[in-house]
């Protein structure tokens, strides 16, 4: 009978030991899920973050054209400014001349 107690606290031990580590493994794989639920989130939100910097490039790209056209316009009507000033100058210089 001992020896059948015995075998039976041993076998008893030996499942605990089994369910111990079935647990472990358990939460292992649970842990593994949601480092892959993370990864699965980061690699989303960077893709999401290349569209935003790609979509950004694009719009820096249109208002550097845009300010280049700008300044194209402003050189111009500051020329036409300071012709129109100089015209004007000559003309009040030639009025006062004339009398």
């Amino acid at each position: 009978m001992a020896t059948a107690n015995e075998q039976r606290a041993e076998q008893s031990a030996r499942l605990d030991r089994i369910e111990q580590k079935i647990d472990q493994m358990s939460e292992a794989i649970i842990a593994l899920a949601r480092a892959e639920e993370k990864i699965i989130t980061l690699t989303e939100f960077g893709k999401q973050q290349g569209e935003q910097i790609l979509t950004l490039i694009n719009r820096v790209d249109r208002l550097e054209e845009l300010v280049r056209q700008n300044a194209s316009t402003v050189n111009v009507i500051n020329k036409l400014f300071w012709i129109v000033i100089a015209a004007a100058a000559t003309a009040i210089t030639g009025m006062l001349f004339i009398q």
